[in-house]
């Protein structure tokens, strides 16, 4: 699906979100920079968007991975056009069986793919094993606002009009329906936080976004005794 979608992503997240995710990254980025990563893993990467804004924490390496090849070309060709290639490498892997050794990261972030895992737990504790004691995780997802009139605004926009759109620029119906529907799936809020703690995080707190559109989760790996 999202091999079928990767030549119009970015454009239609773009459009679709009317730039606010950009915003929404940057937060990300500003909240990572507080532990100063040097290693910096950015899960279900995609086209690279969060990993190339990662470049600002001024870490020694930045590795991005995700499921979809078709993502990830892209997101090579961004970062050969901005001369990268030595900061930030993409690979193939699956965020339920990382490739990496057991804290090799400072920090590990995720922009709206934790709610794409088949098993949330597995890849919560696979981001948790990568962490070194003391690391960051930040997750950027959507989430589904509780309040009048965002509550509403949003089921309008996110089951009627997005997928409409999405259909139309895209070509695919099924990839635009289908975000509606895990985002309704999603364990949002408190719900998420304790899946992060059931996982080894410590310190947990989120951040919502633009009314509960979306919603930064933040925890840290326990320091070793």
């Amino acid at each position: 699906m999202f091999d079928a979608i990767a030549p119009r992503y970015d454009f239609l997240n773009r459009l679709l979100s009317l730039g606010i995710d950009v915003g929404w990254r940057r937060k990300v980025v500003r909240i990572l920079k507080t532990v100063r990563p040097r290693r910096v893993l950015d899960v279900a990467t995609g086209t690279a968007d969060l990993a190339l804004m990662e470049r600002h924490l001024k870490p020694e390496r930045i590795v991005g991975v995700d499921l979809s090849e078709g993502m990830l070309a892209l997101g090579r060709k961004k970062i050969e056009a901005r001369g990268l290639n030595e900061l930030i490498q993409l690979q193939k892997a699956d965020a339920e069986h990382l490739p990496f050794e057991e804290g090799a990261f400072d920090a590990v972030s995720v922009a709206f793919g934790v709610r794409n895992f088949e098993h949330l737990q597995t890849g919560l504790w696979e981001m948790n094993r990568v962490l070194r004691p003391g690391g960051m995780l930040v997750v950027l997802e959507f989430s589904r606002p509780r309040k009048f009139p965002m509550k509403q605004l949003y089921r309008f926009y996110f089951t009627k009009l997005l997928p409409t759109v999405g259909n139309r620029v895209s070509g695919d119906a099924a990839a635009y329906s289908y975000l509606p529907e895990s985002v309704e799936a999603f364990p949002d809020g408190e719900a998420m936080l304790e899946r992060m703690r059931q996982c080894g995080f410590q310190h947990c707190r989120e951040r919502r976004l633009t009314g509960g559109i979306a919603t930064i989760y933040i925890g840290m790996k326990a320091n070793k005794p």
